[in-house]
C-alpha cells in the first residue's frame, strides 16, 4: 500500500501534538520533524568532525584516514563522543584550553600516529611516557 502525504506551505511552522487515534497524518508529521531533528544534528556534528580532521591534517601532518583515526582513538581514551571531542579541539582554536584527560589522550594519539608512519607498531614504542628514550619527538 502506498500512502502520499500532501503538505501545506507553511508546514515547517507546524506543530503537531495530536495522537495516533486523532489524527494518523498529524502523527507522521511529529515523526517526520524528530527524523529531521536528528538529521540536522548529525549534518552538524559531520561538519564539526570534518573540521576537526582538517586541523588534525594540517598540524599533523597525515591523510584524512589516520586523522580520523586519531580522533577516534582520543574518543576511546577519554570516554567521550566523537562529536564532543571534534567540538573540544576546534575551540582550542578560539583559545579554549583542553581537558588533561583530553590532552593525554592527544598525546597517546600523536605517539601512535607517529609510531605507525615510522612502522614503530610495537607496544612498547607506544607506551613510552613522555621524556623517556631516544626520540625527543614522542
Amino acid at each position: 500500500m502506498h500512502r502520499t502525504a500532501v503538505l501545506p506551505k507553511d508546514w515547517w511552522g507546524l506543530r503537531a501534538g495530536a495522537s495516533m487515534e486523532e489524527d494518523p497524518a498529524g502523527q507522521d508529521v511529529v515523526a517526520l520533524r524528530a527524523e529531521i531533528d536528528q538529521l540536522r544534528r548529525t549534518l552538524a556534528a559531520r561538519a564539526v568532525v570534518d573540521q576537526a580532521c582538517g586541523m588534525v591534517m594540517i598540524l599533523g601532518p597525515c591523510r584524512r584516514g589516520p586523522a580520523r583515526s586519531l580522533l577516534a582513538d582520543i574518543s576511546r581514551h577519554c570516554n567521550t563522543e566523537l562529536p564532543d571531542v571534534a567540538a573540544t579541539l576546534v575551540a582550542t582554536w578560539e583559545g579554549e584550553p583542553l581537558s588533561r584527560l583530553m590532552q593525554r589522550g592527544l598525546r597517546r594519539a600523536l605517539r601512535r600516529l607517529y609510531a605507525e608512519d615510522r612502522g614503530c607498531d610495537s607496544p612498547l614504542a607506544m607506551s613510552r611516557p613522555e621524556g623517556e628514550g631516544h626520540d625527543s619527538r614522542s
